[in-house]
């Protein structure tokens, strides 16, 4: 997870599930907070759990979006993934 400023929580997970991202997201992240994904489906209960979610579908080559209209695609991954390359 990574914020927009930068601030980053990671956390290494033998089984990668819902059941088990649930309680980082919620030990983390305030309620309400919008949260920022790729397609993957261990995210689809976000907005049940109490936060708001947009993401982009790679899978169908969508990288970033611009919702607004203003040049700036303010619907993406990319810096978590730009974390990963360090």
């Amino acid at each position: 997870m990574i914020q927009r400023g930068g601030a980053v929580v990671i956390r290494l997970l033998d089984h990668v599930q819902q059941k088990t991202i649930k309680p980082l997201i919620t030990g983390s992240i305030a309620k309400g907070t919008q949260i920022f994904t790729d397609e993957y489906a261990i995210y689809d209960r976000l907005p049940q759990w109490g936060y708001p979610r947009k993401s982009v579908c790679h899978s169908k080559g969508e990288y970033a979006r611009d919702e607004d209209g203003d040049g700036f695609c303010e619907v993406h991954v990319n810096t978590m993934e730009g974390f990963w390359s360090l």
